[in-house]
C-alpha cells in the first residue's frame, strides 16, 4: 500500500506543487544586472561580482486589476508564438493515471465521514484535466466557487465581477469554460509577465506580499489551504502576513477568527466540527524549518531549463517531480544532492508511514468516540472538550496528509503537525479508555 500511495502521490506532489507557475519560461527567469557604462578595476570587479552572487534578487509579482473586462486568451491560442512550452505543457495529458485515496487508505471513509472527500477523493493527474476532474467527481457543487483552481474562465469571472462570481452556480459557469487551467491564471494575458490574478492570496500576504518570489507566488494561488467565507463564499485564506501562515495560528483563526468556529462540516455521529486541509504546499514550503525558502522557487526545482531541437532554451512545462527530469537532477540538485532520490524516498518513508500510523489510530478514536456520544457516559463539558481536541487533531493529522509533498518539502514542519496530532489523540484516549 504504501508503495502505491508514495507512486501516486510524488507524482501528485509535481502537478500539484507547481500548477501555478504555467507559463514562468516565457522571460520570466530572474533579471540580470544591466552592465555598468564603465569597467571598474580588476579587485572592484572581483567585490562586485562576490556581492552579486551573495545577494538575492528580489523581484516583484504584478497584481491583475479588477473590473477590467478582461477576457480569457487561451493555452491554444499561444501555441504559435511559444511552441515550446505549449509542447510541453500538452504533454501533461500523459499523466492521466487517478488513484482513489479512499481505497489505498481506507481510513480515510471514517475521517471524512459525513463529507465529500469520502465520496470520491483521487489522485492528482495532469492539469489538463482539472475541469474534467471535477465535474466527476460525484461531489455535490452547489455553487462556482469550486472552479476557484480549476479554469482561467473562474478566475475572469472573480476579476471583473468581484466576489459575487464565487455564489454563481456551478453549473452556469460550468457553460462558460473554454480554458481549464491555463496561462492565463500566472500570465492573465501577458506571456513572460507573471501575474498573481488571485486576489486572495495578495490580500492574505498583506505587507509581506513583495518578499515573496513571484515563481513561488504563482503557485500559492492554488496550492494553499483555504475555505470559502461564510458570508460571501469567496475562496479565502486563513491569514494575513507570514508571521501567521503556520498552521497553530491558522487553526486559532478558524477557531476564533469568526462568531462561532469555523468547520466544514459536523461529522453526525460524534459531533465534531471539523475542518478539511486542502493542499497547502505554499504554506509548508515557506513555513519554519524549510530547509529552501529563501534559495529556491517552486518552478526551479519543478520547471527545469531545456533545449528544443532548434537549440532554443525554454522553461519546461511538463510538470514532474525533480526525480523524472535527470537534466535537472545533473545540473542543479547534484551541487547538494548527493543522491536526492534516496534522500527524498526515505524523507516519505518517515512521514507517509507514520501519517498512516496516525490516520489508523485517529479513525479508531473517531468510531470510540461515537460509540461514547452514542452511549452518554460523558458530561457535555467533557464531551465538549473531547470533541475540540479531536478537532485539532485531525486538523494537524490532516495538514500532512493532504500535503503533496509528503514531508520533502519541509520534514520539520511534517513532523511537528504529527507530534501535535499525537499529542491531541493522547489527550482523547486518556478520557475514553478511562
Amino acid at each position: 500500500m504504501e508503495q502505491n500511495k508514495n507512486t501516486a502521490r510524488l507524482l501528485g506532489a509535481a502537478l500539484l506543487v507547481l500548477g501555478g507557475v504555467l507559463g514562468y519560461a516565457a522571460g520570466s527567469a530572474k533579471t540580470e544586472k544591466p552592465a555598468a557604462a564603465a569597467k571598474p578595476a580588476a579587485a572592484e570587479t572581483a567585490q562586485a561580482e562576490t556581492a552579486a552572487a551573495s545577494t538575492p534578487i528580489v523581484q516583484t509579482a504584478k497584481v491583475a486589476a479588477e473590473g477590467t473586462g478582461v477576457v480569457v486568451t487561451n493555452a491554444a491560442d499561444w501555441a504559435e508564438k511559444f511552441p515550446n512550452e505549449y509542447t510541453t505543457y500538452m504533454m501533461n495529458d500523459e499523466n492521466s493515471e487517478v488513484h482513489s485515496y479512499l481505497e489505498l487508505h481506507p481510513y480515510l471513509n471514517t475521517l471524512y465521514e459525513g463529507y465529500g472527500f469520502a465520496i470520491q477523493y483521487g489522485s492528482a493527474r495532469g492539469h489538463t484535466y482539472v475541469v474534467e476532474d471535477v465535474q466527476a467527481t460525484g461531489r455535490p457543487h452547489k455553487m462556482a466557487n469550486c472552479y476557484t483552481c480549476k479554469t482561467s474562465n473562474m478566475t475572469a469571472r472573480v476579476l471583473n465581477d468581484g466576489d459575487s462570481a464565487y455564489s454563481m452556480n456551478f453549473e452556469d459557469l460550468s457553460a462558460e469554460i473554454t480554458d481549464p487551467f491555463g496561462c492565463f491564471h500566472c500570465h492573465e494575458n501577458e506571456p513572460g509577465v507573471l501575474t498573481v490574478t488571485h486576489k486572495y492570496l495578495y490580500n492574505a500576504l498583506a505587507d509581506d506580499f513583495d518578499s515573496v518570489d513571484p515563481a513561488t507566488l504563482s503557485c500559492g494561488q492554488c496550492h494553499s489551504e483555504y475555505h470559502f467565507a461564510p458570508d460571501t463564499k469567496a475562496t479565502t485564506l486563513a491569514y494575513t502576513g507570514l508571521d501567521t501562515m503556520n498552521p497553530d495560528d491558522m487553526l486559532n483563526f478558524y477557531n476564533t477568527g469568526f462568531d462561532e468556529p469555523f468547520y466544514d462540516w459536523i461529522e453526525e455521529d460524534t459531533g465534531v466540527k471539523k475542518l478539511k486541509v486542502q493542499h497547502p504546499e505554499f504554506e509548508t514550503f515557506l513555513g519554519e524549518g524549510s530547509p529552501h525558502a529563501g534559495m529556491l522557487t517552486c518552478a526551479d526545482c519543478h520547471m527545469g531549463k531545456t533545449k528544443a531541437e532548434d537549440g532554443t532554451t525554454f522553461t519546461d512545462h511538463y510538470w514532474t517531480s525533480p526525480l523524472d527530469n535527470q537534466e535537472l537532477l545533473d545540473s542543479s540538485c547534484a551541487a547538494c544532492h548527493k543522491n536526492l532520490a534516496a534522500e527524498v524516498e526515505a524523507v516519505h518513508e518517515r512521514i507517509n508511514g507514520r501519517t498512516d500510523e496516525l490516520g489508523e489510530r485517529l479513525a479508531a478514536l473517531d468510531d470510540k468516540l461515537a460509540e461514547t456520544v452514542a452511549a452518554g457516559t460523558l458530561g457535555e463539558e467533557e464531551l465538549e472538550q473531547v470533541r475540540d481536541d479531536f478537532r485539532s487533531a485531525q486538523w494537524y493529522w490532516d495538514f500532512v496528509f493532504v500535503e503533496n509533498g509528503d514531508g520533502a518539502h519541509n520534514e520539520k514542519l511534517a513532523t511537528k503537525c504529527l507530534d501535535s496530532a499525537e499529542s491531541y489523540m493522547e489527550k482523547i484516549e486518556e478520557v475514553l479508555n478511562r
